[in-house]
């Protein structure tokens, strides 16, 4: 079968809804269902099905929360934590790193593996590679006996120095039981800083049987499919592949939403984009400057995420986020979500608690005509009804109350929406505002005046741009290695070679995955500091000399200053990619009837109009305040804000 006869499906599995999209030759076809948490497979079934496809002929990319939601509940497998003698208590020491500074008290916390599963043993070497102590066939053994003891479904290997030489790691994998899920810190992390990548390690041990067989599962519901997974990078790797490196799943949704943000902002001219993913659990801010960024301080609840990971930061702020009252009467919204299960009040499905799409639906902006996700319908009286308890407290009407609970939502969006920006020395009035997500249109025109932009683009397909994102997604891999060596000009041969070697570790692995070797591309840069400093600069990478200068340019322009002291060569990346699949320029069609319907606002004296997307003529200006629905989303067109509609069906949007 050739790739022209596979259908191409995109699929973003969500705290509320899982999100599919298909690419039909030139047409796309959208569609939600309420997501099953506990058996996400189960949901893209059952999608499928309802969308009448054969297995054989489907071509699947999927971001999966699998990973995701088992580390941030808790809930891994049984692992035991393999490293060096005396260092047993790497993980649990951490950084020392305070969460509140001046707590001189703070609640004792659970180390991440508990000690009786934190074994010790031989084959430690020092930074230069010497070896320090011998792995024993005796440290061998009384690993073995100790594991059938302790009885972990994991472990996690990781050695001192094993990214310079990773011989003693492979020794005690072998050793091992095969019925062990094992992960080596040599093969998912091979950089400097013990704990990062001992976290990182213990991270893919615990949740990968879950991954492996979350993915097994799927995979044999789909028998003839060709599946990919996302990457927290915004590549895609092959479905056997994916479940032995199940940490570099960890934000494979957001990813999706970041791939797909680019393709628009390419498509309308518009490449510099500050976007926010707005979903029914969290929202998520990103800077795209072009490209997608990467970044170095990633986090997934408590845990540093130093695997290579989209550049992004979350919140948890979404359209389910709880309102509630603390002790002394203050609102609040959120962390904590109604999710899919009940789901807002106003779902109709036992929720009894106000969320944001509650007040939302109180305000007049999410019609109670509006279906979601193409077939739930809104309950205005119970979103009415969750929200009466929280007025009564504060004195305050049902609407009041309802303009309360999203300012705060608003305001927790904006303030990381600034932290992004600045923090990456981006002024956020160059960029335009770009919302996804099935909640953020209704909050984009708020959150461009509290940032003091004057433009944002609604994309076409706004509530399941991650799984359309997916479809626009490469295969790929990221590849590392800590060399930790001065830049010396003399030694370009040595670091020609140990890029080349992780070059070809990507393209056995791509071609593999059946990717065509001639189609691949290859990038190479490095991380760069000055000798003594612990942060580095990641930059692309032509030659030691030219490194060398862009890194002082960088610096300079970074941090206001330069130094006269050698630079440091701390890592070697790569990065092998495929092409980018194409998706088809899609026309959105216009509706013969366009006329609107009126309805009222909050706040907003005379009746407003309700335009379905299709309805707006491309090049035509509308006026707010108006509401403007398609089958995934709604914007809230605010006062003083413009739109017109390209004819891709995108909104771009204007401050007058």
């Amino acid at each position: 079968m050739t790739m022209a006869q596979v259908l191409r499906l995109g699929v973003d599995t969500g705290g509320t809804f899982t999100d599919f999209v298909l690419c039909d030759g030139d047409q796309l076809r959208i569609h939600k269902r309420l997501s099953t948490p506990a058996a996400p497979e189960q949901c893209i079934l059952d999608g499928i099905r309802e969308l009448g496809l054969d297995p054989h002929r489907l071509g699947l990319v999927h971001g999966s929360t699998v990973a995701t939601n088992a580390v941030l509940e808790g809930k891994g497998v049984r692992t035991a934590f393999i490293t060096n003698r005396g260092f047993k208590d790497l993980l649990a020491i951490g950084r020392q790193a305070r969460r509140d500074l001046y707590d001189l008290q703070p609640a004792p916390v659970p180390p991440p593996v508990p000690e009786e599963l934190c074994l010790e043993t031989g084959g430690r070497l020092a930074a230069d590679s010497s070896v320090l102590e011998e792995l024993s066939d005796q440290d061998l053994a009384s690993l073995v006996e100790q594991l059938e003891r302790l009885a972990p479904e994991a472990a996690a290997i990781n050695l001192l120095f094993s990214f310079r030489d990773d011989r003693f790691e492979r020794r005690i994998a072998a050793a091992l039981p095969p019925t062990l899920f094992v992960s080596r810190s040599a093969e998912i992390l091979p950089e400097y800083r013990e704990y990062e990548r001992g976290i990182a390690t213990w991270l893919n041990a615990c949740v990968g049987p879950l991954v492996q067989g979350y993915l097994e599962r799927l995979g044999a519901g789909l028998s003839g499919a060709r599946i990919a997974v996302m990457q927290s990078t915004g590549d895609t790797m092959a479905l056997g592949m994916a479940g032995r490196h199940a940490v570099r799943l960890l934000l494979s949704g957001p990813a999706g939403g970041l791939a797909g943000a680019r393709h628009i902002g390419v498509q309308c001219g518009r490449p510099q984009l500050l976007s926010f993913d707005m979903g029914g659990t969290s929202t998520d801010v990103a800077l795209i400057d072009g490209e997608i960024r990467l970044g170095a301080e990633a986090q997934i609840g408590p845990y540093p995420l130093a695997v290579p990971t989209v550049d992004m930061h979350t919140i948890g702020a979404g359209g389910g986020s709880i309102a509630r009252l603390d002790g002394g009467g203050m609102l609040h919204v959120g962390p904590q979500s109604a999710g899919a299960d009940p789901g807002p009040a106003c779902y109709g499905r036992g929720g009894m608690q106000a969320t944001v799409t509650d007040a939302n639906v109180v305000l007049g902006r999410l019609p109670a005509h509006q279906v979601l996700g193409g077939s739930l319908t809104l309950n205005c009286d119970a979103a009415r009804t969750a929200v009466a308890p929280l007025a009564a407290v504060l004195g305050l009407g049902i609407e009041d109350t309802a303009l309360g609970i999203v300012g705060i939502a608003n305001e927790r969006m904006a303030r990381a929406l600034r932290v992004i920006a600045l923090r990456r020395g981006a002024d956020p009035r160059r960029f335009t505002l770009f919302p996804f997500g099935g909640a953020g249109g209704l909050h984009v025109c708020a959150l461009a005046e509290a940032l003091d932009m004057r433009e944002a683009l609604v994309p076409i397909h706004a509530g399941v741009l991650s799984a359309l994102g997916m479809l626009a997604a490469p295969r790929g891999r990221r590849l590392s290695r800590t060399v930790n060596t001065l830049l010396r000009h003399g030694e370009e041969a040595d670091l020609a070679a140990g890029f080349a070697k992780l070059e070809r570790q990507g393209r056995e692995e791509l071609l593999a995955e059946g990717v065509a070797g001639e189609t691949l591309r290859c990038e190479r840069s490095a991380d760069l500091r000055y000798r003594g400093q612990s942060a580095s600069l990641s930059l692309a990478w032509q030659s030691a000399k030219d490194a060398e200068q862009a890194f002082h340019r960088e610096h300079q322009s970074r941090y206001g200053h330069r130094l006269d002291l050698p630079v440091e060569l701390v890592t070697l990346r790569v990065r092998v990619v495929g092409p980018t699949p194409d998706l088809p320029p899609v026309v959105a069609k216009v509706d013969d009837d366009d006329r609107p319907r009126l309805t009222r606002l909050y706040g907003i004296d005379a009746p407003v109009p309700v335009w379905r997307r299709t309805q707006l003529r491309p090049g035509k200006r509308y006026t707010g305040p108006a509401l403007i629905t398609d089958p995934v989303s709604t914007t809230y067109l605010a006062s003083h804000w413009r739109c017109h509609r390209d004819g891709f069906g995108n909104l771009l949007l204007t401050r007058d």
